[in-house]
């Protein structure tokens, strides 16, 4: 997709007017030819959402952008605009003589800040004047942002979804990621959430909920509209983020395909699945004792003793029995929907999660053939 610009090129050598990028949809950077995309936002703007690739070269800092925009408010717009200025040119020449030292003649950066003010507009000119083809996005990370807001809460899902559903323990996210290496269209919701999407399910931190809407966002904008997409059965929320309300709807309404095993089965797979959690007790703990308001002291005592003991197949069990498994068919009821099929395995070993996916992936080329 061609993206429109708004100033004619000129020679990049010849002290050029700097270029203004647009963009259109969230794939006009797929097609636009930039080497790197440099957010020039302060850290703490930049850690909470940015566009997907890009590097944080601040030309304020958190502080410095404070200072001036109360110098700004308090004092004078002009002075801080002087004192503004003063410091992203130290700031820029720290970034060229550092992280940008090697960049060779031909090197082609976009630049953005938060509305595509002074900040990427100062950066970009000086990137600009050193014969680099720097360019600024227009609008800044808030027409980004707009897009991003606009595919996932204003526009329908754009492909049909087929819902991989099954009880805890039955390798749903390492069936979807075979699905993938095996061409199947997919949506990896708990990769993009750094969670599992349970109790014990945390992998570290979760990113922003801003920053989860950009990763889905641009996974949505490059879905093939005509293929079904498999994405794994959620709740309205994974970890702490909240699913957009289309996708959810999306996802409540789609067929499914239900993958079945033996509790020992599941119980053996979450023991390895979850080794990260059991390998470090006070954590493990820390989870535990979250499920006290639904399960009460004694029984998550009694899960804590197994975990002390190293029993962790024999507490998998029981979070199976007693927690995940009721829930589950709590929240299967108020989903409904179609059941195309249940795959079934008696063991979870590589091999039978391998034929798992191979069996789903007939049964999804099959539909959108």
């Amino acid at each position: 997709m061609e993206a429109r610009l708004c100033f004619p090129r000129r020679d990049a050598a010849a002290n050029q007017i700097p270029m203004t990028f647009e963009i259109r949809t969230l794939t006009d950077l797929d097609y636009a030819g930039f080497d790197t995309v440099i957010d020039v936002r302060s850290p703490t703007e930049f850690t909470e959402d940015r566009i997907p690739g890009a590097i944080s070269l601040p030309v304020l800092t958190d502080e410095e952008r404070a200072r001036v925009g109360t110098i700004y408010m308090q004092e004078s717009p002009f002075l801080a605009r002087k004192i503004g200025a003063a410091l992203v040119a130290r700031n820029a020449a720290r970034h060229i003589e550092g992280p940008l030292a090697g960049m060779d003649g031909g090197w082609k950066p976009l630049i953005y800040c938060w509305r595509g003010g002074q900040r990427s507009g100062s950066f970009t000119s000086i990137l600009s004047q050193i014969g680099w083809r720097a360019e600024k996005l227009q609008g800044g990370y808030m027409s980004y942002r707009r897009l991003v807001v606009e595919r996932l809460y204003d526009l329908d899902f754009p492909a049909p979804v087929i819902l991989l559903d099954g009880n805890t323990g039955t390798a749903k996210t390492e069936v979807l990621q075979h699905l993938s290496a095996l061409g199947v269209q997919t949506l990896d919701l708990e990769g993009l959430a750094n969670h599992r999407g349970s109790a014990l399910g945390g992998m570290g931190p979760q990113p922003s909920q801003k920053g989860f809407e950009s990763a889905l966002a641009g996974q949505v904008a490059r879905l093939d509209p005509a293929r079904p997409v498999v994405i794994e059965a959620e709740s309205s929320k994974v970890g702490v983020l909240n699913l957009p309300p289309r996708l959810f709807a999306a996802m409540k309404a789609a067929p499914r395909v239900e993958l079945t095993s033996p509790v020992d089965a599941r119980a053996a797979y979450l023991a390895r699945a979850y080794c990260d959690v059991t390998a470090e007790p006070a954590k493990l703990e820390e989870r535990l004792d979250r499920l006290v308001r639904l399960q009460g002291r004694e029984r998550v005592a009694a899960w804590k003793s197994l975990a002390a003991a190293n029993a962790f197949v024999e507490l998998a069990g029981e979070l199976v029995v007693f927690h995940y498994d009721p829930r589950y068919v709590r929240v299967r009821a108020r989903i409904g929907g179609e059941r195309l099929a249940v795959l079934e395995s008696c063991r979870l070993d590589p091999c039978d999660v391998q034929s798992l996916a191979e069996r789903l992936a007939a049964l999804v080329n099959a539909r959108s053939g």
